[in-house]
């Protein structure tokens, strides 16, 4: 099964060594979805949604929110943030009974990325 948990937050980025619009400095208001695989407990529940806020909101929303993601990934295209958010969040959504299956990315209503953890060429 398969729990779902929405965030958004407002960030400024810039793509360097990008030629383009994205290469000025620009905001946007992200959406990151997070998905946890697991099983139920006894409570019925793969995981508390207020356990997976509270890790998602301490742990990346928080730190991204009103920042500039530059100070905290040096190029932060959709997928570069994908990966980093994957990397802060797996050790943390992860036991005998879940694990941290997606994260994904919106810049926009219409450009996202989508990451599971795959290697990085």
């Amino acid at each position: 099964m398969i729990v779902i948990r929405t965030f958004t937050f407002d960030a400024a980025h810039y793509v360097p060594c990008y030629h383009g619009k994205c290469e000025n400095l620009h905001g946007h208001t992200y959406k990151l979805v997070v998905k946890v695989d697991g099983k139920c407990d006894t409570e019925g529940m793969v995981i508390d949604f207020a356990d997976l806020k509270k890790i998602v909101k301490d742990n990346v929303v928080d730190k991204f929110d009103h920042h500039c993601l530059n100070d905290i990934i040096s190029v932060p295209t959709a997928e570069n943030i994908a990966v980093y958010v994957w990397q802060k969040l797996q050790p943390l959504l992860q036991n005998e009974r879940y694990h941290l299956a997606e994260v994904q990315i919106w810049e926009t209503a219409n450009n996202g990325c989508v990451y599971r953890g795959e290697e990085i060429a």
